[in-house]
């Protein structure tokens, strides 16, 4: 039996295989003694070959992981394995798996085998998530390690973290032990991420905002072509108008407040403050009020069943 673990979201392809190892010493190796683990570009190629057809030791089944095979230069060595496969010399007893995490190599031998790899029965993707998944992935992995997340904040560190899953990992349980049990906010996870701006994201909204429809249902469009769940774009469009909400609310106070000042006050990046102010001039307090009072209901309407979130979507966007 042969298991192909790959991707480039290799911390999820790593607990996959670590999940794969202890399910198979739980059943069937408690003691260890048939779960053998090698680094491919260091192990000797004789030994690698020769744990590969050997039996069981008291058993009925043997586990031998190769790691990173696919980044061996080494022709021959990738050829024999190839070899092995295709004359099916690898014995029903054994489960091998093939986890690559570095980068395959550039020879014909290693391209040749990856393909055959991936179209083995057992071949197990792990490719990097949108950041759509990704903010459910957060929102999952954070409830299962016992913390509380709204969708919003998940959003802000899957836009944020910049495809860095190992970071994302860590970052989490430091969120989960920072909060003791209370849900973690968009203003605790800056604390510990700096905001990147996406303009593509950002222009979107700002057309909203800005109540030019034609162009807004246009660039609407272009983010769902891109694999962008509507979840998440409405996340972003809330999130715009609560933080106009709120700049409009500091400017009342005071109406010489800078677009930094503003930032400062309400940890926002400065790009985005520069970018807010000048919609924040254009619509009044009771405007910015009303409008995300309607953003609220489609909110509610979404998670009551009443309608699908895109058509909600659209039709906000089509009476702004």
């Amino acid at each position: 039996m042969i298991l192909y673990i790959y991707g480039d979201d290799t911390l999820r392809s790593r607990q996959f295989l670590k999940k794969s190892i202890d399910e198979f010493k739980s059943k069937r190796d408690p003691q260890g003694l048939n779960t053998l683990i090698f680094d491919v570009v260091k192990e000797a190629p004789d030994r690698i070959f020769g744990e590969i057809v050997a039996s069981p030791f008291l058993a009925e089944k043997r586990m031998i992981v190769l790691q990173n095979v696919l980044a061996n230069s080494d022709k021959e060595f990738l050829e024999r394995i190839i070899t092995m496969m295709a004359d099916k010399k690898i014995p029903e007893s054994n489960v091998v798996i093939f986890w690559q995490a570095e980068p395959i190599g550039k020879t014909s031998e290693a391209k040749k085998l990856a393909g055959i790899l991936a179209k083995e029965k057992y071949a197990y993707e792990f490719p990097q998530m949108s950041p759509a998944e990704l903010a459910g992935w957060v929102v999952k992995e954070v409830t299962n390690r016992g913390g509380k997340i709204d969708r919003m904040t998940a959003g802000f560190l899957a836009q944020n973290i910049d495809a860095d899953m190992w970071l994302l990992h860590s970052l989490i349980d430091q969120l989960i032990a920072y909060k003791k049990g209370e849900e973690i906010r968009t203003a605790d996870a800056r604390l510990f991420l700096d905001e990147k701006v996406d303009d593509n994201i950002f222009n979107m909204v700002d057309t909203i905002v800005a109540g030019n429809k034609k162009q807004a249902f246009k660039l609407l469009k272009e983010q769902r072509r891109i694999g962008q769940d509507d979840g998440y774009l409405f996340s972003m469009i809330l999130r715009q108008f609560k933080i106009l909400l709120q700049m409009r609310d500091l400017w009342e106070q005071a109406d010489n407040l800078t677009s930094d000042a503003m930032a400062k006050t309400l940890g926002l990046h400065p790009f985005v403050a520069k970018k807010s102010l000048p919609l924040v001039k254009r619509y009044n307090l009771e405007q910015l009020k009303r409008v995300y009072d309607e953003l609220l209901q489609v909110d509610i309407k979404t998670k009551t069943g009443l309608a699908d979130q895109p058509l909600l979507i659209d039709l906000f966007v089509g009476k702004i």
